[in-house]
């Protein structure tokens, strides 16, 4: 049985998500980032992130947009965002523009398999796997990686408009591969713990798509996916496979 305090708690943290997601898309229609990705980057980051999410983009993210780019660049200096976004801060923000796409395709991905269980099957549910979660991570992966390579293909192209549309996707294909692998891998890790022993062994239930429950645990499996995309990002970045946001 789920106990009171936990459905509670989840939904506090579903609300107050949503809730951050809605503040910095209003901040973002009224002050548009420079990178237009970027303006659905960071409401999807405050889906998980919450008033973490808003303090790094009022923090890092208002660098970047139109009210402080435009002067800068039209006085021939560079962007703020350039000049005053540290090089942490800077790993962060490319770590959660892939986590974007990522989590952009599990929440597809999963209400895909929830409403249309066949899909896990023809993923390999029952005939491969004798749980659910196994066939529709697999669903995840694609999807999350799909919407990870859009993302990083429209903050490559638009800065390098000499670039054709091919060298674009390989570029991001570069850029995001791994990043949005590890990303995955944290957050497959964390639900794993969540799904067969914090609710199957200690709460001794399922969790289920349709529950808060479940998208609680999605915020903290988020969380540990971005812990774990860091440090690659760190790579990427420095060896310049990924250019620094």
């Amino acid at each position: 049985m789920i106990p009171t305090w936990l459905h509670v708690l989840a939904i506090v943290a579903l609300v107050v998500g949503v809730l951050s997601a809605l503040a910095i898309l209003v901040d973002t229609r009224r002050d548009p980032q420079h990178m237009a990705i970027m303006n659905v980057v960071w409401p999807i980051t405050g889906l998980y992130a919450g008033p973490l999410a808003v303090w790094a983009y009022r923090r890092w993210g208002k660098l970047a947009a139109h009210s402080r780019a435009m002067p800068a660049m039209q006085a021939g200096k560079p962007m703020p965002s350039k000049t005053e976004t540290p090089h942490y801060a800077s790993v962060g923000k490319g770590a959660a523009h892939c986590g974007a796409g990522c989590t952009l395709g599990d929440i597809c991905a999963e209400w895909l398999a929830f409403l249309i269980p066949a899909v896990a099957v023809w993923l390999g549910w029952h005939s491969i796997f004798s749980e659910k979660i196994f066939a529709v991570w697999i669903l995840d992966y694609v999807l999350a990686f799909g919407f990870g390579i859009v993302f990083q293909y429209f903050a490559i192209k638009p800065m390098n408009e000499d670039m054709s549309p091919g060298q674009g996707i390989v570029a991001a294909l570069k850029a995001d591969t791994l990043s949005l692998t590890s990303w995955q891998v944290g957050m497959y890790g964390f639900m794993a713990i969540a799904h067969f022993w914090i609710f199957g062994s200690l709460l001794g239930t399922k969790l289920e798509v349709n529950s808060v429950e479940f998208w609680f645990m999605m915020q903290i499996a988020m969380l540990c996916g971005f812990l774990t995309a860091y440090p690659v990002n760190v790579w990427l970045i420095d060896k310049g496979i990924k250019e620094a946001m």
